[in-house]
């Protein structure tokens, strides 16, 4: 098959959790290979060894796409560029800056983690990346991948500077973070999907039409970042959309509140309660591993609801 695609876990933080596309078109010297995501710095070179491994060269990588600038998903893409020098880097345009001058995201970064952790997860610094390399990608804009053609989808909801990949050759979409987190560890008592609503840019009715407009792609699966193929979409979006309209609720009930302390814990309680119902009406058994590993994004979606929460309060 000319048309190929290959999940490679990226390692960040642990096993399936993290991964990138290598997508490919072509076979031999004449093929070409595009990047959806990097990982970190030190995933490139299990990106490099995917690439190996099915017969290509870095001279043949022509795209290195980032879905977003939130490092999970673009630390690596100075490293991996400096290591492709043929490829161009594509990314929405609010999220192209941050790959040329990575400075203002790893100083936040920095302030988050600490300079220890930061340089664990991400390594020394993160690498900018040449202007001349970097392609913004308008809404809907195509490019070419031998005989494939990838387009550019703008979709907001968990960023603003976000972006989807369709690839209608193999019938999918690429949708780093816009179409929920589906870790295999937590798939062990049937599908489980649900949104990231973490810092800063959280919109819940952007994310809702989000959904709509992948489902409207009427593709046969879909591969978020977090983690590998799902072929259940409409499962998937009905799941979500239940997540993000009780997301939505939880943030105008922070709004509300009366104090801005304890905001972030009242979310991520609430949160918490959400998920074990839900947990519960689909039968699926979580024991304490599987309930850490969710409840990891669960205190960075209460983060993210509790961000704009206090930002409403101060517009208000």
């Amino acid at each position: 098959m000319s048309a190929r695609v290959l999940t490679v876990d990226c390692r960040y933080y642990k096993a399936e959790f993290a991964c990138s596309y290598l997508r490919i078109e072509g076979a031999g010297a004449g093929a070409e290979a595009a990047y959806i995501d990097t990982g970190t710095s030190s995933s490139v070179p299990l990106l490099l060894e995917a690439l190996q491994h099915e017969g290509l060269v870095p001279a043949q990588v022509r795209w290195i796409i980032a879905t977003h600038a939130h490092l999970d998903h673009a630390a690596g893409a100075g490293t991996l560029a400096e290591q492709c020098p043929q490829a161009t880097i594509l990314a929405h345009p609010k999220a192209a800056r941050h790959l040329v001058d990575p400075a203002r995201l790893e100083a936040s970064a920095r302030k988050v983690y600490g300079d220890g952790p930061f340089e664990m997860l991400y390594g020394p610094s993160l690498r900018p990346i040449p202007q001349s390399r970097v392609r913004s990608l308008e809404d809907n804009e195509e490019v070419e991948l031998g005989n494939s053609r990838l387009r550019f989808l703008h979709t907001r909801g968990h960023a603003n500077h976000h972006g989807c990949i369709h690839d209608p050759e193999l019938s999918t979409v690429y949708t780093g973070d816009s179409f929920g987190l589906r870790y295999p560890a937590l798939q062990s008592g049937g599908l489980f999907v649900f949104p990231s609503t973490s810092p800063t840019d959280f919109d819940g009715p952007e994310a809702l039409r989000t959904l709509e407009r992948i489902l409207s792609c009427g593709v046969t699966s879909f591969r978020p970042t977090h983690y590998d193929a799902v072929p259940d979409v409409v499962e998937s979006a009905a799941q979500l959309k239940t997540d993000l309209e009780f997301s939505m609720e939880l943030l105008d009930h922070a709004i509300r509140a009366p104090v801005d302390d304890g905001i972030d814990e009242f979310c991520f309680n609430a949160l918490r309660k959400h998920y074990s119902e839900r947990v519960t009406a689909l039968q699926i058994p979580f024991d304490a591993e599987q309930w850490s590993h969710l409840e990891l994004d669960l205190g960075l979606n209460a983060a993210g609801i509790a961000h704009v929460a206090r930002k409403c309060r101060l517009q208000s």
